[in-house]
């Protein structure tokens, strides 16, 4: 078993509940970290034998632009695609990172992790 791990995919995105988070948007931060036998690219050298992270990128974009109230609901479409599509994924990790959330406070960012393992 191997880890392929795309930290700080930085994307603009619209997502929360409050109306004027849907007009300005925020920046938000994605990490993505997935589990699956690595063994036979390993050998091969060839890129079809693996997890291609440019796919994993391009899900990850595509579903950050998709407004969402919630952070989790980004996450499961997240983790639901990349098992759909990349069937050498075993486990995978996503974490979506709200930078500097409007709640009255300074802080850096929120996060919602969530995992998800095939069934």
């Amino acid at each position: 078993m191997g880890i392929i791990k795309l930290k700080n995919i930085r994307v603009y995105a619209y997502h929360g509940c409050l109306l004027e988070e849907g007009k300005i948007g925020s920046d938000y931060r994605v990490d993505v970290l997935v589990k699956a036998d690595l063994s036979t690219s390993a050998q091969s050298d060839n890129l079809v034998d693996t997890v291609d992270y440019v796919h994993l990128n391009k899900i990850v974009k595509e579903e950050m632009a998709i407004r969402s109230k919630l952070l989790e609901t980004v996450a499961k479409r997240i983790l639901d695609r990349i098992l759909l599509e990349i069937p050498l994924v075993e486990e995978a990790d996503v974490s979506v990172s709200k930078i500097n959330p409007p709640i009255g406070g300074n802080v850096a960012m929120v996060t919602v992790e969530m995992g998800k393992v095939r069934s």
